[in-house]
């Protein structure tokens, strides 16, 4: 267990050719430099060039530590949403330092800071941080014991000399699960991959400062231990097991619950996830108060309306130029797309798809997700309906679905809408992860 407040590494900028921005006070650079005002950094024979705002050279390095007590520092074109379908670019400003490192070519800016000014701008950039301040409590302390339990995991797998294997690669079948061990050079992301992390870009309150002070420190536990503790964007309705969306295994305190007061069943048959996925449940995530939504999600996320239940048509020529773009096989045409399992939330973890080139199922969720959109469907709990021309060729897929995200955990606009309610942040919590605690470790 952890008994001091650590510092973290997150990565802000990766593949990038060169990059410029602006150190908004004065920075030293690792030969003993200063530099503020605008900067560039190019890559030479594998080295990093930083140029300051005359173009003057002032350091080339294989790795670059440029760090300031008290200023911030400013990159230019960050892109957010990376293939989801609000993807952007912005100018981002951060505090702490500024790391930058060159892999095969091409830059990557890491951003270093201590964790609880890291969740301050998680908070602010997962959701807007005018959200009702129970709400934000409760994500303060389930971003907190996310990324403590991933950097405990990241710790275990150097120990071990190897990192968890994430995906089967059969000819019949493909199954990927996505989760922060992609990441090698850094802890986490600044994106919807690990946590979204914007810096200081974002609207930091005063409602965010509190709650990132009211649960400075605490943690969900679960048999003493911190808590992986998940979170997605809306559940549709019910939450999803941990072990459909990541690896195969029980997570106690990721079960599956209800968005609601009120008892619903589990989907256990194709008939009971049509009837729900077409059905509009009095849950909490089922709102369309346009006032609430706009104090709660970032402006962004503000363009997604149809986050509850949703529907997308693909004609047979666009769902196959998809598959054959996103997942590399030809499966020529598209005969049918079958669900083959299905969690208790509706979310499909393996599917099969039928064309009359090949016949491959895949999983897990969001892997389902990519295959089957340019960017990525909002959840893979959907019931597809094909209309076929008289030959029996189906001539369009009709995809209806519920929620947006992989559904295991914290279900944000759910939440949100309790804390609205009345609900405490430790009722809430309680609410969507079972047999957890909170406790104050720093």
């Amino acid at each position: 267990m952890i008994t001091a407040e650590p510092k973290i590494s997150i990565g802000i900028l990766e593949h990038a050719k060169e990059v410029q921005g602006k150190f908004n006070g004065l920075y030293s650079l690792p030969n003993g430099k200063f530099i503020d005002g605008a900067f560039l950094l190019q890559v030479e024979n594998e080295l990093l060039v930083c140029k300051n705002a005359e173009g003057i050279e002032i350091a080339r390095e294989t790795e670059l530590f440029i760090k300031s007590t008290e200023a911030t520092f400013t990159i230019h074109n960050v892109t957010i949403g990376i293939n989801f379908h609000w993807e952007r670019k912005e100018n981002q400003s951060f505090k702490g330092a500024m790391r930058c490192l060159v892999s095969n070519g091409e830059i990557i800016i890491i951003n270093e800071i201590s964790i609880e000014q890291y969740l301050l701008s998680v908070i602010s950039s997962e959701m807007s941080a005018e959200a009702p301040s129970e709400f934000l409590k409760a994500h303060a302390i389930t971003s907190r014991s996310w990324i403590m339990a991933m950097l405990e995991r990241r710790k275990k797998s150097i120990a071990l000399g190897k990192q968890p294997i994430n995906y089967t690669n059969t000819p019949d079948e493909i199954i990927r699960w996505y989760d922060r061990e992609d990441h090698q050079l850094f802890d986490v992301c600044a994106d919807d991959h690990c946590q979204r992390y914007q810096g200081i870009t974002k609207v930091i309150s005063k409602n965010a400062e509190e709650a990132i002070k009211a649960t400075f420190g605490t943690f969900l536990v679960h048999n003493n231990q911190i808590c992986d503790a998940r979170f997605s964007k809306a559940c549709g309705g019910r939450t999803e097991l941990f072990e459909n969306c990541w690896e195969d295994t029980n997570v106690p305190y990721l079960q599956t619950v209800v968005d609601a007061s009120e008892p619903y069943p589990a989907l256990t048959t194709e008939s009971e996830a049509n009837d729900w996925i077409k059905s509009s449940p009095d849950v909490y995530c089922n709102t369309n108060d346009v006032r609430f939504l706009k104090m709660v999600l970032p402006s962004f996320d503000q363009e997604t309306t149809d986050f509850f239940r949703w529907k997308v048509e693909y004609t047979q020529e666009q769902i196959r130029d998809i598959l054959a773009d996103r997942s590399g096989i030809d499966f020529g045409i598209v005969m049918d797309i079958v669900p083959l399992q299905r969690g208790p939330s509706g979310r499909i973890y393996k599917l099969k798809i039928i064309g009359t080139k090949h016949t491959i199922s895949v999983g897990k969720e969001l892997e389902i997700r990519r295959w089957l959109a340019r960017t990525h469907l909002y959840s893979s709990a959907f019931v597809v309906d094909t209309e076929r021309k008289s030959g029996g060729v189906p001539r369009k897929f009709i995809f209806q679905g519920a929620g947006w995200g992989h559904g295991v955990g914290l279900c944000q606009i759910g939440a949100a809408v309790m804390a609205e309610k009345g609900f405490s942040a430790k009722e809430i919590l309680e609410h969507f992860f079972s047999e957890v605690a909170l406790k104050k470790l720093y």
